[in-house]
């Protein structure tokens, strides 16, 4: 996007109420999101030849929505942590 199609979008978004201003940057929020899962997604397929030439068996279904758990599990512990630690800072 060039310079000048950036500022007119921009204009446009100022002249948007508030509530249509946060729909703007939560959808842009999604695009980018949506983007950066997808690099990732292809990262992945980039590398699924190199797995099956080592001989690495592909996971079951089971295995990934186990490994996605643990991984949810771990995130959420974490951001427990920092809640307590921040809420305590607060405290203090």
């Amino acid at each position: 996007m060039n310079g000048r199609n950036e500022q007119t979008l921009l204009e446009n978004w100022r002249r948007l109420p508030p509530q249509r201003q946060t729909e703007v940057e939560e959808f842009v929020e999604f695009l980018a999101a949506k983007t950066q899962k997808q690099a990732v997604f292809e990262r992945l397929l980039a590398i699924a030849p190199a797995l099956e030439a080592a001989g690495i068996a592909p996971l079951s279904e089971d295995e990934i929505l186990a490994e996605v758990k643990a991984v949810r599990a771990e995130r959420r512990a974490r951001q427990a942590t920092d809640a307590a630690t921040s809420s305590g800072a607060a405290g203090s």
